[in-house]
């Protein structure tokens, strides 16, 4: 399993925002009502001059915050949330700032602190399978020499997919590229580091299998030292 890293640049932002915009503007001109069908990608594409896939991106952001709803075979539909909550809505996500590494850094903490005791409790034969797939690839990886931040975030994503709570396991989702980016970006997991969360990994995958969540949520605060550290000392 590889972890794909989507970068946004500051242009892309900007391209999105105007699509979002532009997708605002096409519901009330038409008068959509909840339930009412967008036009489809290739033709939102043609007339907004952008690529499909800019158009599939802002589509999955205003599906995110419950705007629009996309159903397989038959289209993306106005949610029923009602006109002007959803004006409300859009304009308060086109005023939305790129979240910086500290906030991201502490959203993580919050959601992983709770999706291990989630984990430790509802956990199943074969989640603990796929998050010691993902710790002996971390290993491997790191023993190697190797950069295993992917590897360590897919152990992550193994929780919190382990911890049964869909939404939780979405917002983990939503914030790992960004995550990828940063950590790389400052060189925040150097070797020593990488060669520790072996130890630390290999216990929190410990208390997971043995099904203590208080323990499980020490282990993860451990883990976390190191970042605390970094975002509060730099």
């Amino acid at each position: 399993m590889k972890l794909e890293v989507i970068t946004v640049n500051e242009s892309q932002n900007k391209i999105q925002k105007k699509i979002i915009s532009q997708i605002k503007e096409l519901i009330n001109y038409k008068n959509l009502e909840p339930g009412d069908k967008l036009p489809s990608e290739r033709m939102l594409s043609e007339k907004f001059g952008v690529t499909r896939s800019n158009i599939r991106e802002a589509i999955q952001k205003l599906e995110f915050y419950g705007l629009l709803k996309s159903i397989p075979q038959s289209g993306t539909f106005v949610a029923n949330t009602g006109v002007i909550a959803l004006n409300g809505m859009i304009d308060d996500i086109l005023r939305l700032d790129a979240p910086d590494f500290k906030s991201l850094v502490e959203t993580r903490i919050l959601l992983e602190l709770k999706t291990v005791s989630l984990a430790s409790l509802r956990r199943t034969e074969d989640d603990l399978k796929h998050i010691k797939k993902a710790l002996e690839a971390y290993i491997e990886k790191t023993n190697a020499g190797e950069d295993a931040v992917q590897e360590d975030l897919l152990f992550h994503l193994a929780i919190a997919k382990a911890s049964g709570n869909a939404t939780m396991n979405m917002f983990m989702l939503t914030i790992i590229p960004q995550i990828i980016m940063d950590f790389e970006k400052y060189h925040v997991c150097d070797k020593r580091q990488s060669i520790l969360g072996i130890q630390e990994h290999r216990e929190i995958y410990e208390a997971i299998k043995s099904q203590n969540p208080v323990e499980a949520k020490q282990k993860m605060k451990n883990h976390f030292n190191m970042l605390y550290q970094y975002c509060y000392n730099s």
